[in-house]
């Protein structure tokens, strides 16, 4: 059975198996019950991640490249997926569209996006292929280590007309990555997607998460990632990433925004980790200072920064018209990936708005 194309739920009533089974989505993602707690959900705007889902494996021992690790974490992972999370964490309302292999990790990667309250209803399962997997490491030099297992994996091979178009269409804000763009079908199914987002009026959120291993080569992966740049309304890089697709490493604001902004683009976002983001919009530039934390693992601090941004501007969509509140947003994303880094893995490490609130203003426990 390819492509599973029906909503799903897991199963778990015997200990350690997984079942299938048909279900009604959960409407908007909410968890909640009765009419009352449906009609808030649907007051809510609804946040749509498409992408890849994957499992990570962490080395138990920080700092430790992959082929000195002993032992191993197992952790979901996959930027959009992460995305999506965190913006439920916060209380926000939000989809996943993806695909897994029709295999263990594929049902333990949707069961914890349902475990989450993350609408799973546009996920698909692939009978043919597995779930994609990842070995992932901080090392000691401060450089991230990546080793991606999927040949192809079932992510690649999501195709157009297994798209839940009615999810999409229900999207305020539509957020993707590059990774998707990388091979085909998945490519055709993420620009079908992208451009039904845009016709019915939601905010495109492009964060290209380069992952330069996974593409034929660096000219690819830049091209590639430009290719559907000036689609998007907001967009999100680090400092390295804006290095990498411009071919320099000038901080020059004028270079940044000369080579990066384009006539439809509201607002770009520049993070930069420790140091917080810097944003350009049409009428205003600027920085945003992060929050100082003890940091255990960066992996997922960058989705978690984008997913706090999301989950406000989804409410209020012309916040990059005025640079006061745009700044509140920013300084509540950088306290998101701040709280993220203080703990190990991607997903598990993001906080729920009670906690970056305690950390943004330094509210004892």
């Amino acid at each position: 059975m390819s492509g599973c194309c029906f909503p799903v739920t897991l199963d778990r009533s015997r200990k350690g198996s997984f079942k299938l089974v048909r279900s009604p989505s959960f409407g908007n993602g909410s968890l909640k019950r009765g009419s009352r707690g449906r009609r808030e959900c649907l007051k809510r705007p609804l946040i749509v991640c498409f992408g890849e889902i994957l499992v990570d494996f962490v080395p138990t021992v920080a700092g430790e490249s992959l082929a000195d690790a002993v032992s191993y974490k197992k952790s979901p992972g996959g930027d959009p997926a992460i995305v999506a999370v965190g913006i439920s964490r916060l209380g926000g309302l939000a989809a996943f569209i993806g695909k897994v292999g029709e295999d263990e990790f594929g049902y333990m990667l949707a069961d914890i996006l349902i475990q989450n309250g993350v609408d799973s209803s546009g996920m698909r399962f692939d009978a043919h292929a597995r779930t994609s997997l990842t070995f992932a490491t901080l090392k000691s030099d401060g450089n991230h280590e990546f080793v991606f297992y999927r040949n192809p994996s079932a992510d690649m091979l999501l195709h157009a007309e297994e798209l839940d178009v009615n999810l999409i269409k229900k999207a305020s804000v539509f957020h993707y990555g590059s990774v998707s763009l990388i091979r085909e079908p998945c490519r055709s199914a993420h620009l079908v997607a992208m451009n039904t987002a845009k016709k019915r009026g939601a905010i495109l959120s492009y964060d290209p998460n380069l992952r330069l291993p996974l593409w034929p080569s660096a000219d690819a992966a830049r091209q590639g990632i430009m290719s559907i740049w000036d689609y998007a309304d907001i967009i999100k890089v680090s400092k390295k990433e804006i290095e990498f697709l411009i071919e320099d490493d000038s901080d020059d604001d004028d270079v940044v925004m000369t080579k990066l902004f384009h006539h439809n683009l509201k607002l770009l976002l520049v993070t930069e980790g420790e140091n917080g983001c810097r944003y350009y919009t049409k009428e205003f530039k600027g920085r945003v200072s992060s929050v100082k934390v003890e940091v255990v693992d960066t992996i997922g601090a960058g989705d978690s920064f984008v997913g706090g941004f999301l989950s406000i501007l989804a409410a209020h969509k012309d916040i990059y018209k005025e640079e006061r509140r745009l700044r509140e947003a920013l300084a509540f994303a950088n306290a998101c990936g701040a709280a993220t880094v203080t703990q190990r893995g991607a997903i598990p490490a993001l906080p729920t708005k009670d906690a970056v609130l305690r950390l943004l203003y330094q509210i004892p426990i």
